[in-house]
């Protein structure tokens, strides 16, 4: 017999408090991580500031030219955006391949690395209202790049592999 608590509208949100803390597990770094990207892409991680680096590599190369110190600066910059992407990537595979949603388990690179394209783009379009910054579509690809290399390697290491999947017993 349905008692008259069940067929109240609106029901009440209810939730087992595994499935809110493996969603937390799941989906918190990922958040978490997004947020230091935002951070990163106002003025603290701007060329002005990221240059503080530059009197090290000096110091280890004296002979270094400054054509070669702008270059390195350039390449260390471009290096950081493939890899807090590939980091994003990452995050969001794990997140995703362990779902409870069937769907985006079973399409966790395309979820992955959609979500790291589509934050490439908003990061670009934050960076375009920042003085000390510009927005670049190359900055994007380069993003884009960084997170599809992680995906990938992560792919071929997990090949064949369902996430909690027993293992067979030894015998």
């Amino acid at each position: 017999m349905i008692e008259e608590e069940e067929l109240a509208w609106p029901r009440p949100f209810k939730t087992d408090s595994r499935v809110t803390k493996g969603r937390l597990s799941r989906y918190g770094p990922v958040i978490v991580w997004v947020l230091l990207i935002f951070v990163g892409s106002g003025n603290v991680l701007s060329a002005e500031h990221t240059s503080i680096l530059l009197p090290l590599v000096k110091w280890m190369l004296p002979s270094a030219s400054a054509e070669f110190l702008a270059s390195f600066h350039f390449l260390l910059r471009k290096a950081g955006h493939l890899t807090e992407y590939a980091i994003l990537a990452m995050l969001g595979a794990r997140a995703f391949r362990y779902s409870t949603h069937q769907f985006i388990k079973s399409h966790w690179f395309a979820f992955s690395l959609l979500m790291a394209v589509a934050y490439s783009l908003t990061d670009e379009f934050h960076q375009s209202f920042v003085p000390s910054r510009t927005a670049s579509i190359y900055d994007c690809m380069i993003d884009s790049a960084g997170a599809l290399i992680a995906l990938i390697i992560i792919w071929f290491c997990y090949r064949g592999v369902s996430p909690k999947t027993p293992a067979p017993a030894a015998s």
